[in-house]
This record gives C-alpha cells, structure tokens and sequence, in this order.
C-alpha cells in the first residue's frame, strides 16, 4: 500500500512539472475518483455542482477520495494535502430542484456519484483555472476549480443495483440512506448520493450542498443506531478509550448507564483553528431523548464523533453514557475535513481499558491526559454535564 502512495504522489509531481503553465489548461482526458463537490456559496438555491478530477487519467484515480484508505495506511496531511490540490473542480450552477429535470450536466455528475469504480471523461473548461483555497471544517479540500463548458462519460458506468433501487424515487432519502447503510455502503458513499439529488421521493428530491450531506448523512445513521442502542442492555464495566491521530488527540469514556452523549472540542494555540495565545474551547450535548436543535458549537464534529461510537455499540450490543475530550493540537496544521473527526475516533476506539469504578475511570482519564497528551483534562471533567447531572440523578431505568 505504501508503493500506491507513492507511485500516485511522484506521479502527481510529474504532471504538475509536465504541464508548467496550468492556467491555460482547456481540455482534459482524465477520469473521476468518483467523486462530486456541491458547493454552497451561491445564494441558496442555487449551487455550483462540480466534477473532482485529476489533471491526467489516473489508474488509482480512486486514491484521490479514499478518507478511510488514507487513515487505516496513516497518510500524514502532507499526504493528503497533496492529493487533494491535485484535484480539479470542473463546475457548472444549477438550482437544488434540478434534481427533478433532465439537465445533462447533472446527469453526468450524478452518475459519476453513484459509480462503483472511476469513471473516465473528457472535460473543457471555460477559462483558465482557479487556485483560490478555502478553509473549511466540515469539507475535504481540492485544489483548483473552473467552469465546465462541455463533458462527456468515455466508460461504463457501473452502478450497484441496490443503490439504484434507492434512487427509483419511491423512497425518503432517510430510508435509502438507512437501507444502504444497512448493505454496507459507508457513510463517504452515502453523503455524496445525497448531494447530488438521487435520494428521496420523486418530485421532491434536492441537490445538497457537501457541507450539509455529510452531517445529515452522519446524523442519519447516528440516529438509527442510537434508536437501536437505547433498546439493548448497558455495559457492565467503566471504559476508556484514547488514541491520537493527524494531531488530534481523543478521549472517550464510556459509563454504565443510559445512552446520553457530550463532546468537548479543545482547540490549543496554533492549531488549525485557533491562530490565538488562549485554548479555546466548545461544547454540545444530547440526552436519553435527543437534539431538537442542531449541535451549533461544535457543529459536524458532532455528529462525526457520535457515529463511530455508536457503530462500536451497535457492534456489542450494549448501550452507555458516553462523554469525549477532543483536543486539537498544533500538528494539525491544515484542516482537512470533519473525516479527520471520524476516522481518529476509530483509531482511538483501538485502544481499550476497562474498570471497575467511575473514580478509577475518571482518575485514569486524568493521568492518560497528561502522559499522553500533555493536557490536564480536570477542569473539562469538572463541566461535565454527565459527570455532575446525567450520573448524579437517578437512572431513568429504575422508573421503569
């Protein structure tokens, strides 16, 4: 796997050496990871949705929107930086309800989204290209961008037939996406299908801006497993977890009690989102009965820490109150996209240690804080809401 990275990064060198002057590029012959970008810059309704390719066909074309490829192989941001500022955003503006007419353009990119494999084609553009960068903490970032003047498919596109039962328009998009979850296909391939208007039921299906697919997505699926969680019995040890990754560092304590769940996000100075002197912190939570608002604080980190450990509870059948400690250090200098969130609960949801008790839990909490991260973690213990309400009060299962 290490020779892929590296084949695909010298060969990225190479074409960005071969062709010197990238603003005159009109025309290319290259293929589609696949992947699609629909941004939401324009006045709502209206979007730009964009086709991501490289400059040149690329057998491991795939490799450009691996996220969990680039963190079970540990890609470093340099890594990925690289792979993504290769991408080129060929982009067109469309209305969110075009999803419901026969506008080629969409066409063409929503079969490019629903395909199982990369997809060749031939692109022109309309101008020079764009290499304006934005910072953003839900998306994964690409390097240029351009209007998209003309496009054709050159190969098969192959499409799973139970995502395009999904698509027959007979379905809410939350039951396809829960439908396909449930036959395997990952969160990464469920939010770009929402983006692109495949989902829901004819008549009403919605281009979705990126942004907002990805944590409807995970949010979609996080609730489905809650659902299924409250129903099963609660752990019977106290666990922690911890493991760090692309310089975010996590802690994830899990209590033997009904399913609640809080997150605190910390970000230390000079990390990718803090450019200040002072630790900034940010803060959401959910009981027993959920959100009826959105997690404004700490926004799609949210719902993209919920969801792993969810999937872990759902893998053992138990249900616990859970409460995380993100802290996003300094080695985090790029942001890359809330799938840096995701995949490092993963990496930390390794490493386990059970107790017997709150106060070893809590006091291992303290000590693994320190040695391994170098944060004490008291003072974020302290404003816990689980530790001094959800755990203080009387279960609600002893009403029942």
């Amino acid at each position: 796997m290490q020779d892929i990275k590296f084949e695909l990064i010298k060969k990225i060198g190479q074409t960005n050496f071969k062709i010197k002057n990238l603003s005159n590029i009109h025309k290319l012959d290259s293929n589609s990871p696949p992947s699609v970008f629909i941004g939401s810059k324009l006045k709502y309704p209206l979007v730009n949705v964009g086709i991501l390719s490289p400059l040149e066909k690329d057998e491991n074309a795939w490799l450009y929107d691996d996220a969990k490829f680039w963190a079970e192989n540990d890609f470093t941001i340099s890594d990925v930086s690289k792979i993504r500022e290769s991408l080129l955003n060929s982009r067109f503006m469309t209305n969110v309800k075009d999803s419901n007419t026969n506008k080629r353009f969409l066409q063409i990119a929503q079969e490019i989204a629903m395909a199982s494999k990369p997809v060749d084609v031939e692109i022109e553009l309309k101008k020079g290209l764009d290499f304006e960068k934005h910072r953003d903490k839900t998306i994964t970032p690409h390097g240029m961008s351009s209007g998209l003047k003309a496009v054709k498919i050159t190969s098969n596109v192959k499409i799973h037939r139970k995502l395009e039962k999904m698509t027959s328009g007979e379905y809410k998009a939350s039951e396809g996406i829960k439908y396909l979850y449930k036959n395997n296909f990952n969160e990464y391939t469920l939010n770009k299908v929402l983006s692109v208007g495949v989902l829901g039921i004819r008549g009403n299906k919605r281009i979705v801006p990126t942004r907002w697919s990805i944590t409807a997505t995970d949010d979609t699926i996080g609730k489905m497993l809650v659902d299924k969680i409250k129903e099963y019995k609660i752990i019977e040890n106290h666990e922690l977890f911890f493991g760090e990754f692309m310089g975010n560092q996590y802690l994830i304590l899990l209590f033997p009690n009904i399913f609640s769940f809080e997150l605190f996000e910390l970000y230390l100075p000079a990390s990718s989102w803090n450019p200040s002197m002072q630790i900034k912190a940010s803060t959401d939570f959910e009981s027993f009965f959920g959100r009826k608002d959105y997690a404004s604080n700490t926004a799609g980190g949210y719902y993209a820490t919920r969801l792993p450990i969810t999937e872990y509870l759902e893998k053992i059948k138990r249900q616990a109150c859970i409460f995380v400690i993100r802290i996003e250090t300094p080695s985090y200098w790029a942001p890359l996209g809330v799938w840096v969130v995701r995949e490092s609960v993963r990496k930390a949801l390794e490493r386990k240690i059970e107790f017997n008790s709150r106060e070893e839990l809590i006091l291992a909490t303290k000590k693994i804080s320190i040695s391994k991260f170098g944060f004490d973690s008291s003072s974020i213990l302290k404003k816990s809401r689980i530790l001094n309400e959800v755990l203080a009060q009387t279960k609600l299962s002893n009403w029942f």
